[in-house]
């Protein structure tokens, strides 16, 4: 089956996302939207993951628990998970392994932790859009471990991504796929850098304000609506 994707999404949790942004929300455009299937990817935490889920359990729409990872490389990896104890344990792990510092509300904003009906239960202290202390090479076989897949995101942009940061696409970077920019041109990147031939591209929206939320354009072919379809879809590709 063809669903309609969006596997970016950021909600209040990232200090660079809108207070509107909310799980229940950002789940709801989806659905008004068209989308069958989306994922939620606040930095370096998967602490909305659970709200969204069941929002969009409530709604209708399939919602993967994920994350954005800032490499050690300030490098962002989106990772995706099967379920919501996936998630959270490796969000567990991710803050181990950031900077302990304190976040400034007054500068990043409030990072607030929701439930599917929009209210609060707390906010994060950490700054969440600090540089973990995992390289990027090591990003693939680390989500892996917990049950989940990964690949580079906006690798076309000029800060926060695989080509700003090292200049090219290592050849050896174990994944599967990669993300583009809607803007990009992809004819572009597979000529420069031979090693994106054969991934899959995926194109998100990387919303941090409801009105950055794009329309469906962009489709997956899979078995099913579900979050370990997608997973499965991207490992089988690793395999072969």
């Amino acid at each position: 089956m063809k669903l309609f994707y969006d596997f970016h999404l950021h909600s209040c949790l990232s200090p660079c996302g809108d207070n509107e942004m909310t799980p229940y929300n950002l789940v709801n455009t989806a659905k008004i939207f068209g989308y069958d299937i989306i994922a939620l990817t606040d930095h370096n935490s998967c602490k909305n993951c659970r709200a969204a889920v069941q929002a969009g359990k409530d709604a209708g729409i399939t919602v993967i628990p994920g994350m954005e990872l800032c490499t050690s490389e300030e490098i962002h990896v989106v990772c995706l998970f099967p379920d919501c104890d996936k998630a959270e344990q490796f969000s567990a792990h991710v803050r181990e392994n950031i900077p302990p510092v304190k976040n400034r509300t007054e500068i990043f904003g409030d990072q607030l932790v929701m439930d599917s009906t929009d209210r609060v239960l707390g906010t994060e202290e950490l700054l969440l859009n600090t540089a973990s202390f995992f390289s990027v090479d090591e990003v693939p076989a680390l989500v892996r471990s917990f049950g989940g897949v990964c690949f580079p995101a906006h690798i076309d942009r000029a800060s926060y991504s695989l080509i700003s940061s090292l200049g090219d696409f290592p050849a050896e970077l174990d994944v599967t796929a990669f993300e583009l920019t809607p803007a990009a041109d992809a004819e572009t990147y597979l000529e420069k850098y031979p090693a994106t031939h054969g991934k899959l591209i995926l194109r998100d929206s990387d919303a941090h304000y409801l009105e950055n939320m794009r329309l469906p354009e962009y489709t997956l072919d899979l078995p099913e609506c579900s979050a370990q379809a997608v997973i499965d879809f991207l490992l089988h590709r690793h395999e072969n």
